[in-house]
């Protein structure tokens, strides 16, 4: 078999830890940034209770520009709380509530180095599958009021996941996570982040990410522009 795939890669994963933390949704608002009113969805904040999941969203969740956020294939994002804890050393900052990176799933044991482009998961009666990671954006500045918040993610490098919703459910926080079929490909989150960053300069994992079917087709040409 070739060595760029693998079945049972999962080597570290803590199946039976894995949950969500926190579920968390917001709509879009008006923010005052830079002198300027800026329309953004990264403000989310936990809720209780259980939300319908749809192809394309949470249930009480949206995003501002559809251009560049949401849809299929980012149609959930989740982030770590070992990330958190990571940001907790890099940053002077008193409050850390869930949904502060304006992830919709805040999960415990489904870090990006462990977790692999393809891995499909159950949580609640809703099924998804691992994309692509989130690269960031100004809004992220607006978030956390910092003009730098954006280069700080990228060095960083704790980007979270992108999930595409395979079959509509119902989640709730306080649900286990729990992977139903461990991916084709040997890649984790975290080898396609160092990739991206890197335009491709280890070429076997870059042949490996092109590969894959489903990889979104605006990540596809700007991996191929690595060629």
């Amino acid at each position: 078999m070739d060595s760029s795939f693998s079945l049972f890669s999962h080597s570290s994963l803590s199946f039976e830890n894995m949950k969500v933390v926190s579920l968390n949704v917001g709509t879009p608002q008006q923010k005052e940034w830079m002198g300027k009113t800026v329309r953004t969805g990264i403000f989310k904040s936990p809720v209780t209770g259980k939300r319908n999941v749809s192809f394309v969203n949470i249930e009480g969740d949206e995003q501002a520009d559809l251009r560049v956020h949401g849809g299929a294939n980012k149609a959930v994002y989740a982030y770590d709380l070992s990330h958190y804890e990571h940001w907790k050393t890099v940053l002077q900052r008193e409050q850390w509530e869930y949904g502060l990176f304006g992830e919709n799933l805040t999960t415990e044991g489904l870090p990006d180095d462990e977790a692999r482009i393809g891995d499909i998961y159950q949580i609640g009666t809703a099924r998804f599958q691992i994309v692509q990671p989130r690269f960031p954006c100004t809004k992220l500045n607006v978030r956390f009021a910092l003009p730098d918040m954006m280069e700080k993610f990228r060095e960083e490098k704790r980007n979270g996941i992108y999930l595409r919703v395979l079959e509509e459910g119902v989640i709730e926080a306080g649900d286990k996570i729990v992977l139903v079929q461990p991916s084709f490909y040997n890649l984790t989150v975290q080898d396609y982040v160092n990739s991206y960053y890197s335009k491709g300069k280890d070429r076997d994992l870059l042949q490996i990410i092109l590969s894959i079917p489903f990889l979104p087709e605006g990540q596809r040409k700007a991996f191929e522009a690595f060629l």
